[in-house]
């Protein structure tokens, strides 16, 4: 609270097509359209599911929480349209104080307008910029502006047409010579600032972006370099990208995992780029989640996790299973563990399991997950083998937290996917990553419109990076490759990697696929 210095929002204005954007697939022009999800489905339904008044609400509840978040010379930059223009600038009265109002910008986007059979073509968005308290920081901007002069009179073959008010005649279009023009007050109206186009250089295939020029103009005038500016509806990440070029801390927040992704990829094209994590809200969701589902009291925490394992587990179609320590559920001829909802699955848990599974004679075992360990893949399906044990792991979709999709039974519980690397050591002190295969089981659950465009293994990666000595704590990007919309080929062998010393370091090699989900798997290598 009170460290934000500035904060620029561009909400959801009233359409579902806010999470709506086109991925491409592969090295090829070959696009598939990318929905939104269920959870982005009941994002929008809460915002809008009963009209104008739930999106106000959600607009109020998010302002009152960042005014909380500025610092007390901060500012906040709210985009609309007219839309709902007229009432967010009530309900920022109401938030921040109608004192607090600084101006109501007008962007006109240039080019474009949204024409109408009656009235006038729509061309032009809405900023309304306010206060935190009374000494905000702002640096004054400045514009060109032409000099007025004297009106001379425009003639031609002795005929009077008119006067030469500005730099070129509103009668032929010639201009004055010697006309000067000077640096005024920036004013409230923006005409020079040109809209997204699906081509641009900047474009991301976000159909809400908008361009970094806009952002750039509002970041150099509500803060200075070092200062902290957020941006908790960040889509494609403008304002994160401009923040990070303007020498500027940031946060960037988006409920998509598409628009995180496309952010992290946008940071990571910028020259010199400082390190920065990407973070998951993750369990702390879940836990929430879970004690609104089945009950937070504290005598009822027992109850609450029974509760939890059992909707868990007949989403999955498996029967409660019951006397056992770690095994929860059985489904056929298999067993079924279920991971909490607040820690990922562990190489030590799921050996309890094959223990148990050993003791009772069981054969097969699944583990339900939401999160797992790093690197857990390949130790624990060889171990599984090596004890008789058929091993299947299946990631828990955060959809299981929708109760319409849940009330549907519309849930599938993916196998994890894996990766084939090569860790190739050149020298004594250099090492290389090469990716040999990447697998993702239960393709049959891949819409088939997505399958048909797929011709190769790599073609369902979009990014992948290498952490060269991972501390089990933050993935830090030592070397990284990812597809841009221009730039379709992606590497598969890394540069190679120098170790200053003689050790054993491990190396854990990162996979975002296009549906925007990670995998991770960590190697053990010698350096001497």
């Amino acid at each position: 609270a009170g460290k934000i210095d500035l904060i620029y929002i561009d909400p959801p204005f009233a359409t579902g097509a806010d999470f709506n954007f086109t991925a491409q697939i592969g090295e090829g022009d070959l696009e598939v359209f990318k929905e939104q999800s269920i959870i982005e489905e009941k994002a929008y339904r809460d915002t809008w599911g009963r009209g104008i008044d739930s999106y106000l609400q959600m607009i109020y509840d998010c302002l009152v929480l960042m005014k909380e978040l500025l610092a007390d010379n901060g500012s906040i930059y709210v985009h609309c349209d007219w839309r709902v223009n007229s009432y967010v600038r009530l309900i920022c009265d109401e938030v921040f104080g109608k004192k607090r109002f600084l101006n109501h910008l007008i962007w006109g986007y240039k080019t474009g307008g949204i024409p109408e059979k009656l009235g006038f073509s729509k061309k032009h968005d809405d900023v309304l910029v306010y206060t935190a308290g009374e000494e905000a920081l702002f640096n004054q901007l400045t514009q060109k502006s032409y000099v007025p002069t004297l009106p001379e009179p425009h003639t031609e073959s002795g005929k009077r047409l008119g006067v030469h008010r500005d730099t070129t005649c509103q009668l032929c279009g010639v201009g004055r010579p010697g006309q000067k023009y000077r640096n005024v007050i920036m004013r409230d109206v923006w005409d020079d600032i040109q809209s997204i186009f699906r081509n641009d250089e900047q474009g991301t295939g976000y159909a809400t972006q908008k361009p970094e020029a806009l952002l750039e103009r509002i970041i150099k005038a509500s803060s200075n370099e070092g200062d902290l500016v957020a941006d908790f509806f960040c889509g494609s990440g403008t304002t994160l990208a401009v923040a990070e070029k303007l020498g500027r801390r940031w946060i960037g927040c988006d409920l998509s995992r598409f628009a995180i992704h496309v952010t992290r990829k946008r940071l990571l094209g910028i020259e010199n780029c400082k390190p920065f994590e990407v973070l998951n809200l993750g369990k702390y969701e879940r836990k929430y989640w879970q004690g609104i589902t089945f009950g937070s009291k504290k005598q009822d925490q027992q109850l609450a996790i029974f509760e939890y394992l059992a909707f868990i587990l007949r989403l999955y179609g498996a029967q409660p299973l019951t006397g056992m320590e770690h095994l929860h559920g059985k489904k056929g001829n298999a067993v079924i563990h279920v991971g909490a909802v607040d820690a990922p699955v562990t190489i030590d848990e799921i050996n309890a399991c094959l223990d148990e599974c050993l003791a009772i004679k069981q054969k097969e075992l699944h583990v339900l997950g939401w999160e797992w360990e790093m690197g857990l893949y390949d130790i624990i399906t060889d171990v599984a083998k090596g004890r008789g044990i058929k091993l299947v792991l299946r990631t828990i979709p955060r959809e299981v937290m929708e109760q319409q999709a849940a009330g549907k039974g519309d849930i599938s519980f993916f196998e994890l996917a894996y990766l084939e690397v090569d860790i190739q050591q050149q020298k004594r002190s250099q090492v290389c990553v090469v990716l040999k295969d990447f697998v993702i089981p239960n393709t049959e659950l891949i819409r088939e419109e997505v399958r048909a465009k797929v011709k190769k293994w790599s073609d369902y990666i979009d990014y992948w990076a290498v952490d060269w000595d991972f501390q089990n704590d933050t993935f830090v990007n030592g070397w990284v490759a990812y597809r841009t919309r221009r730039e379709r080929t992606l590497a598969l062998e890394s540069d190679p990697h120098t170790y200053a010393r003689p050790g054993r370091y491990t190396v854990m090699v990162k996979v975002v696929d296009i549906f925007g989900i990670d995998t991770s798997q960590a190697f053990e290598v010698e350096v001497r």
